[in-house]
């Protein structure tokens, strides 16, 4: 039996923590003055988990730099635009990679999976002492010639204030990014998410303060999702006491577009001595796709036929 005031309410927090299917919305507040993005990616986190068998603080790490990143995606505007976030540690992750295009799909790959950790200080994942230190790499690939790159030095490895930092350095927008990973005690992904909060360069000094204060009141993203809050609600948390416009509503999956054609293709691209090198052993092959996990087999036949396509 529920006893709580509003039946409804405790409904909505199980669905929230149970059924909820991976999303992202888009608003802005204050008149356009501040743009924001909030996530719910706990399904997402979760098939990540399982392709690469994470431990569950590279779970934590990997959740939640694929829901930056998600979230970033659809910050671009053209539909075959690519953006890539790579983290090159010298923590004991050794580094991460995750891509996102601009409908929603994110896929990524930690170099060492399997990381075990002691809590930190505040007795939960010490995401940052697997990740920091090292350095963040931003790269959009929106069908120029050359992909616009940005670097900058980790400052937590905790991802968020990493992010944050990025968008201030490199990018220039005052930014606020909250992430986080909830793990269940069988090493499942319990809750994930997330938000982006951005003022624009026009925003009057008030907005920057009233915004100050509420993102002091707000607690973790995992707390929010814990009480049942959606994405829609984590922004109205966030942006009280300004009009907010909900702009966009999106699904989030987990998706990667590596096909045994697209092996085939790098397989080719080898050249003609390689690929002969590699059918004169006289072994069938594997190939592993590091994003997805997934495993493509070759025949002596077909990598012979590759070879003559050469």
């Amino acid at each position: 039996m529920c006893k709580r005031a509003d039946p409804c309410d405790c409904q909505r927090m199980r669905k929230g923590i149970k059924d909820m299917e991976d999303y992202i919305v888009r608003a802005t507040a204050a008149g356009a003055q501040i743009r924001a993005f909030a996530a719910y990616t706990k399904n997402l986190t979760e098939e990540a988990r399982k392709a690469h068998n994470t431990s569950p603080v590279i779970t934590a790490a990997l959740g939640r730099l694929m829901t930056g990143a998600v979230m970033m995606g659809i910050m671009q505007k053209g539909d075959d635009d690519l953006l890539t976030l790579q983290i090159k540690s010298g923590g004991p992750v050794g580094g991460i990679t995750v891509t996102a295009d601009s409908k929603g799909r994110v896929k990524g790959y930690a170099v060492n999976p399997d990381v075990m950790l002691p809590p930190n200080s505040k007795h939960k994942l010490d995401v940052g002492g697997a990740v920091a230190p090292g350095f963040l790499t931003v790269i959009k690939d929106i069908g120029l010639k050359d992909p616009y790159v940005g670097e900058v030095m980790l400052q937590s490895g905790e991802i968020g204030d990493d992010l944050t930092y990025y968008f201030a350095a490199s990018e220039q927008v005052p930014s606020t990014v909250g992430l986080g990973v909830l793990m269940n005690k069988d090493n499942t992904v319990r809750q994930a998410g997330g938000f982006i909060i951005q003022l624009m360069p026009f925003a009057p000094e008030e907005t920057i303060e009233k915004l100050e204060e509420n993102l002091k009141k707000v607690s973790a993203v995992t707390d929010l999702l814990e009480e049942g809050k959606t994405p829609e609600d984590i922004l109205k948390v966030i942006l009280e006491g300004f009009d907010i416009e909900f702009t966009d509503k999106l699904p989030a999956k987990f998706y990667c577009n590596c096909s045994k054609e697209r092996f085939s293709k790098g397989l080719v691209s080898l050249g003609k001595k390689e690929l002969s090198d590699i059918i004169a052993e006289g072994k069938d092959i594997e190939v592993n796709c590091r994003f997805c996990g997934k495993h493509y087999n070759y025949s002596v036949e077909e990598l012979s036929g590759l070879y003559r396509k050469l």
